[in-house]
């Protein structure tokens, strides 16, 4: 599988940040990919939209039960590290240089590593 997940990438920014690459907070020093960037890993709860974060106690709840039927034990940042995930991929697909940014094939990895410590199947 071959493709350009630039602009993916940059979708996933915006969606988890709730921020446009034309916010007016950027500008030539400063992009939503280099936002986001400096945020990983330990400042990554500062940058994420709000509204992700209010679902945050559901889905800890949901991913705890989950977890509990399947008779593993709960990891408390597991939501936590799914943030971080998701904004790693996205800033791993909007590299500057097409070389640089993450295969297609290791993204959609991530993304079910995501969903399943979320309690998906």
């Amino acid at each position: 599988m071959n493709g350009d997940v630039y602009n993916y990438g940059i979708l996933l920014l915006e969606m988890m940040t709730g921020r446009s690459p034309i916010d007016p907070m950027f500008n030539e020093c400063l992009s939503l990919h280099n936002f986001a960037k400096v945020a990983l890993p330990d400042h990554v709860k500062e940058i994420v939209e709000p509204k992700v974060l209010s679902n945050n106690k559901e889905v800890e709840m949901a991913t705890s039960n989950n977890m509990q039927s399947r008779g593993q034990s709960k990891n408390s940042n597991s939501m936590e590290d799914c943030l971080i995930s998701m904004v790693k991929v996205g800033v791993a697909c909007s590299m500057e240089s097409p070389q640089d940014r993450m295969d297609l094939n290791q993204v959609i990895r991530e993304l079910y590593s995501v969903k399943s410590i979320l309690g998906g199947t």
